[in-house]
């Protein structure tokens, strides 16, 4: 979730705490003017007034993402005790219809329900029952409650709704945290099964020995690029051949072999460009495509590789000069995979009978 979509959550939040302010306000004036209220129309004035200055403050914050420099940047507990304040200061000036107006106590906890801490909300609730408790004492001590059996009967009812309200708490946050480590643990294989997938991708793209891609994978790469060619772009494509191999397979052995296509492709990757595609064809024999390229940079591109071919000197093994042979053809728009490897199929082999350790063109087949 981005930073402006959390700000936009916790502003409906907001939202929703202060519409049950206005209900709360609305029921105030209600109180007030059926005599419910025991204070004067200045004291609900001011009172009404400063909720409504608090709710503007807060917006403020939230609307200016003050609220994301805390810790808790939704301000849950200090929206849960501000609203608590509120509601003990209406139940102090109501008369024996506070009880009507316990629920709100309710309301707020809830508010809070998903978001407090169990500590945090544990203080909530004993707030709530100390403030009442002290109102509902402070009266007794005075002899100003109308009805003290009634006034006890609220307060039990309270603290039975508030112990309700905690074990719920702790049930639903328990449940929460449960949920959440299972949502970890199904990322967890979530990621650990991508990257099995990413790893079977590879192996089946990959040609185990060199590193490089296998014929499979450059034949839908090829494809892919030459569907995707716009007019005016040419691309190169040339078959590599090393000269010798099965000689050098022959008399040094098969590790030697490898170690031969190991070292082609290890100096080969380090000539090429990034874009640039190669490819272990078959055997000894390689594939490379040039996206986007020129017949004077292919033949050079080629001839480097040749070059830095012959200059490979494996560690413990003397197989004599390394070399390769290279076929090269362009593939222009509209062009056909099968014909152009066809063309620098046929262009190895007059490089092949040319002498080997050389490059040949097919230029003439596509009109270059």
């Amino acid at each position: 979730m981005t930073h402006n979509a959390i700000q936009r959550l916790l502003l409906k939040r907001f939202a929703l705490a202060a519409g049950t302010y206005a209900l709360a306000l609305l029921l105030l004036w209600l109180a007030f003017f059926t005599g419910h209220y025991d204070q004067s129309l200045a004291n609900v004035t001011v009172g009404s007034a400063l909720v409504v200055i608090s709710q503007a403050t807060l917006f403020a914050v939230f609307y200016s993402g003050w609220n994301l420099r805390f810790s808790d940047p939704s301000l849950t507990e200090a929206q849960v005790l501000l609203g608590l304040g509120w509601q003990s200061w209406l139940i102090a000036n109501l008369d024996e219809a506070r009880g009507a107006f316990l629920v709100f106590y309710v309301l707020i906890l809830l508010f809070g329900l998903f978001h407090l801490s169990r500590r945090a909300f544990a203080r909530c609730a004993l707030l709530v029952f100390f403030s009442f408790s002290a109102i509902t004492l402070w009266e007794g001590y005075h002899f100003e409650l109308a009805d003290p059996a009634l006034a006890a009967l609220q307060v039990c009812v309270l603290f039975i709704v508030l112990v309700w309200l905690e074990l719920y708490a702790r049930y639903v946050q328990a449940s929460r945290q449960r949920m959440r480590q299972r949502r970890f643990a199904l990322q967890a294989h979530q990621d650990t099964l991508r990257g099995m997938m990413r790893q079977l991708e590879d192996l089946v793209a990959t040609d185990e020995l060199t590193g490089l891609f296998n014929r499979r994978h450059f034949l839908r790469l090829a494809t892919r690029e030459l569907n995707a060619m716009e007019p005016g772009i040419v691309h190169g494509l040339a078959l590599i051949d090393l000269d010798h191999f099965k000689r050098i397979n022959d008399v040094h052995g098969h590790a030697a072999g490898d170690q031969v296509l190991q070292a082609f492709a290890g100096v080969a990757s380090a000539c090429l460009r990034e874009g640039d595609v190669l490819a272990r064809y078959g055997g000894e024999e390689f594939v490379l495509l040039l996206p986007d390229c020129s017949t004077e940079r292919l033949t050079s591109c080629c001839e480097r590789l040749r070059i830095a071919f012959t200059d490979v000197e494996l560690i413990g093994l003397k197989v004599g000069n390394l070399s390769l042979s290279a076929g090269m053809t362009l593939l222009e728009l509209g062009d056909d995979l099968d014909d152009a490897l066809q063309r620098a199929d046929q262009a190895l082999y007059r490089a092949k009978r040319g002498g080997r350790n050389r490059c040949a063109a097919a230029w003439e087949n596509v009109g270059a």
